[in-house]
């Protein structure tokens, strides 16, 4: 496999399981020194960091809460003590609570914000101090923001957030050559998508597909290698949907 991430080192966020454990992978089989960011998973995180060492890669795994600024600094800085440096950073982390308007309750609502709005937010602030010129910032949007759909006003509305983010910040970072951009996954066959869904509700996504299946881990993680490689040094403030022609 072509080592095009050769020298690089990428933070994943969430990266215990499911998608981010597949970004993790994919970027450390590119070349990448990979940080495995978990919140209280540290058994799956050290079986992703043994994988990576297996396969020939460096990893580290690396406690922090990314909906307390206070992690969010120490995650970077043990970062910068592990491996040096940081030239990619994965904002993989997120919670997504369905619920009917007349139910979400503040402390869903607040959860859900300080994961994957407060956590993006200032891990990008912590990547604007840190990160090597040249480097790159992917955030994650969800194909949800396309669509209307019931119990989903809440979550919807915290990708909506990132995708502002994303755009806002290209002309901060700009001037470093750091590109940030944004993936909004369509569903995947992940253990996220699948809780609290009947089988049927789940064909019934499957359904709204072009291609007829649920997406998997690997389709995401090979767009990330994508935006995290020089290949999509002209690409700043994007938010590319994969999904399956899902919307």
């Amino acid at each position: 496999m072509e080592h095009k991430l050769a020298g690089k080192v990428a933070l994943v966020t969430g990266a215990s399981r499911g998608i981010g454990r597949e970004i993790a992978e994919e970027l450390a089989r590119s070349g990448a020194k990979v940080v495995v960011n978990y919140a209280s998973s540290p058994a799956k995180a050290e079986e992703v960091v043994a994988v990576i060492k297996e396969q020939g890669g460096e990893a580290a795994a690396i406690q922090a809460d990314i909906s307390r600024v206070a992690d969010i600094e120490m995650l970077f800085q043990k970062t910068l003590e592990t491996f040096g440096q940081i030239d990619i950073l994965v904002n993989n982390a997120g919670v997504m609570i369905t619920k009917p308007l007349v139910s979400m309750t503040e402390a869903d609502f607040d959860k859900q914000f300080a994961i994957n709005v407060k956590g993006t937010y200032f891990a990008c602030q912590q990547a604007a101090v840190h990160m090597n010129a040249n480097g790159r910032i992917i955030n994650f949007s969800t194909s949800v923001n396309g669509m209307m759909f019931p119990a989903y006003s809440a979550y919807a509305a915290t990708k909506g957030a990132v995708e502002q983010i994303t755009r806002q910040l290209t002309k901060e970072l700009g001037h470093k050559g750091i590109t940030i951009n944004a993936v909004a996954p369509g569903p995947i066959n992940t253990e996220l998508f699948k809780d609290g869904k009947s089988e049927q509700q789940i064909q019934n996504i499957v359904n709204m597909n072009s291609l007829g299946r649920l997406g998997e881990p690997d389709d995401i993680s090979s767009v990330v290698l994508f935006l995290a490689s020089e290949e999509s040094r002209w690409m700043t403030g994007q938010t590319v949907r994969v999904n399956g022609g899902f919307a």
